[in-house]
């Protein structure tokens, strides 16, 4: 069973960075396609990043400023964010999918989630 565990959230000011980290467990790590999401408070769930194929896509709002990167030794990917604003307040969450095709995949697992609070 795959286990995904983030850390590195917190609290940081409008035009401030930073970087996430989610730990990857009980699988193969190098053969799930991983993401971020975030739940915003209006309980809208949106792509942050991906790495799908060991391609990287990013929402055209957020491809200058996030980088998304796996560690394949150390079975961890990261989310560097920079120059993040008010309404990108969330809860941040790890995503780990394989088979079928990334937007309906077969297996689809989530971490507990992780918050980030931008204070203008």
């Amino acid at each position: 069973q795959v286990q995904l565990e983030e850390s590195g959230g917190g609290s940081v000011q409008a035009g401030g960075s930073l970087r996430l980290s989610c730990a990857f467990s009980g699988a193969v790590f190098s053969l799930y396609h991983m993401g971020w999401y975030r739940q915003t408070p209006e309980n809208r769930r949106e792509l942050v990043a991906a790495i799908i194929s060991n391609t990287t896509t990013y929402p055209d709002s957020m491809k200058e400023r996030f980088t998304i990167s796996k560690d394949n030794a150390k079975n961890t990917v990261y989310l560097q964010m920079s120059n993040l604003q008010p309404e990108e307040t969330a809860v941040y969450y790890c995503n780990a999918r394989r088979g079928g095709i990334y937007k309906y995949p077969i297996y689809d697992y989530w971490g507990q989630g992780t918050q980030v609070t931008v204070s203008s």
